[in-house]
């Protein structure tokens, strides 16, 4: 343009020698001054994550995000196993053991709280199944869970865990991406983020989902948050596959094979022109791995190789239909972790408007019906599941976690049938890869009311998992909207009690 009318004051202002020349200058000396304070060592650091240290940033290839990328330490779980069952387990009524309960069955003491989440309490109730020794350590597990308790030789009880929320939105939230609020970064998305994956023809993180549907939070609890979406849960079940992978009838296997090599052509073509285009990268690689899951998913999926002995462990048949359908989902969590699929979340639960007990573990009434119910779908199965593993060799690489949001309150609500949410204290357990066998940390108090020995938060446990995983809480980061993000946001202490 040549005529200044037709330009802006600023405009102008830049068709000024002496502006321009006196700019220029000023820049000059800019770029002189960083050299010489970056000589001294005076400019500012590399952003740093909490309690300042260096993020630990993995070298992701955009044209391949799923490739193996090595952990911060070596440590021998590569792999990782997530048992989740929503709707918040009864500690006090399946894996901490509390006589007390039973001496002041039907009284109330001193200092116990006359309304809880759900409303006025009741009296404290004894456990409503009878607790038993188990195994060589004589650990003591109700009869609620036979199988599991049979296995407890193999298995790192937390005890003293406790929770920031009483909620189940929020509480699967917090256990599941570090965070009450939505938004952030599953603690699988992490992983596969940091480590990638072995299998590049089946993603990297899998989420079974239970029989009946999602859990509380939804695809909150296996999403990527704000890393890039290429590290979300992908999910599926024994007997819902992902969908449209498989080629309509009207196309042919060559044409389809025809397809895909031009699409692969074309993308390929269009990648050399933006070769900086991260999201561009992703998007292509996710399409690409869509195509290899056409072949590689059906594989995986089909059970008919399984054989009798198996099917009748894991409870297939004999029980109700849920637990078929459940056990065919842990039959599948352990062909996708043969696979080689990094993590893989296997849920026992659903319902995201509730369920109070029938879909899913939250026992506010009748719970000596409801977590029976539960108890019946989840415990073989789960059960066969980490038996199998270890009978294949899979518990020396792969770190098994059994997970709920909270615990249940020692009394009763108000209805004199159910117990009400307790955050103060609740039980998961570990297995596996790089954990202590037959170990409890931690002690609820007299009750099981709060931690009381050893309290663990839920900063600490996701600090200890990654750790397991070789991977450093705090230095694992991602930079989002000016700050460095990680799974336990600026809390967490390794548990070394628990570590092999």
């Amino acid at each position: 343009m040549t005529n200044p009318e037709y330009l802006s004051g600023h405009g102008r202002s830049l068709l000024d020698r002496r502006k321009f020349l006196g700019t220029a200058g000023l820049s000059t000396m800019g770029l002189a001054l960083a050299g010489l304070l970056d000589d001294d060592g005076l400019l500012a650091k590399e952003p740093a994550a909490a309690g300042g240290v260096a993020p630990i940033r993995p070298n992701i290839d955009a044209n391949n995000p799923y490739a193996t990328r090595p952990s911060h330490f070596n440590v021998p779980a590569k792999q990782v196993l997530v048992i989740y069952c929503p709707g918040a387990v009864s500690h006090v009524d399946t894996f901490d053991y509390k006589p007390e309960l039973s001496k002041l069955d039907g009284k109330k003491p001193p200092g116990m709280p006359a309304v809880t989440f759900e409303g006025p309490t009741g009296n404290i109730a004894k456990p409503f199944w009878d607790f038993k020794p188990r195994g060589e350590t004589g650990k003591m597990v109700s009869d609620l869970l036979p199988n599991l308790g049979q296995q407890v030789d193999d298995f790192c009880f937390f005890h003293a865990l406790s929770t920031d929320t009483s909620a189940h939105p929020q509480g699967e939230n917090f256990i599941n991406t570090g965070f009450t609020m939505e938004g952030f970064p599953s603690f699988g998305a992490w992983v596969t983020y940091a480590l990638g994956t072995e299998n590049q023809e089946l993603p990297a993180f899998v989420a079974i989902n239970d029989p009946r549907g999602l859990a509380r939070s939804g695809k909150n609890n296996f999403g990527n948050g704000f890393l890039p979406a290429a590290f979300q849960g992908t999910d599926f079940t024994a007997m819902n596959p992902p969908n449209n992978l498989q080629r309509p009838d009207l196309v042919s296997p060559e044409a389809d094979r025809r397809t895909v090599d031009l699409l692969q052509r074309l993308n390929a073509r269009h990648l050399q022109k933006y070769p900086g285009d991260a999201n561009l990268a992703g998007r292509i690689a996710s399409y690409e791995l869509a195509g290899k899951m056409q072949t590689s998913v059906p594989d995986v999926m089909d059970l008919s190789g399984e054989t009798e002995a198996t099917l009748q462990a894991y409870g297939v048949e004999g029980g109700s239909e849920l637990r078929g359908q459940y056990a065919r989902n842990c039959i599948l969590a352990r062909r996708l972790l043969e696979k080689g699929v990094r993590v893989v979340q296997l849920f026992n639960g659903s319902d995201p408007s509730g369920g109070n007990g029938v879909t899913n573990w939250d026992s506010h009434s009748k719970i000596a019906k409801t977590h029976a119910m539960q108890a019946e779908i989840m415990d073989q199965p789960t059960a066969a599941l980490i038996a199998d593993m270890k009978q294949r060799g899979l518990l020396d690489h792969t770190l098994v976690v059994w997970a709920t949001e909270f615990g249940r309150m020692p009394f009763l609500q108000a209805n004199g049938t159910g117990r009400d949410h307790n955050p103060g204290a609740f039980t998961c357990f570990l297995a596996g890869a790089g954990v202590k066998k037959g170990f409890s940390y931690g002690e609820s108090d007299e009750f099981g009311f709060k931690a009381a020995v050893n309290k663990t938060t839920v900063y600490d446990f996701n600090a200890t998992l990654l750790h397991l995983m070789g991977l450093d809480h705090e230095r694992l980061t991602y930079y989002h909207n000016g700050l460095e993000r990680r799974l336990t946001n600026v809390h967490g202490h390794v548990v070394t009690d628990v570590l092999a």
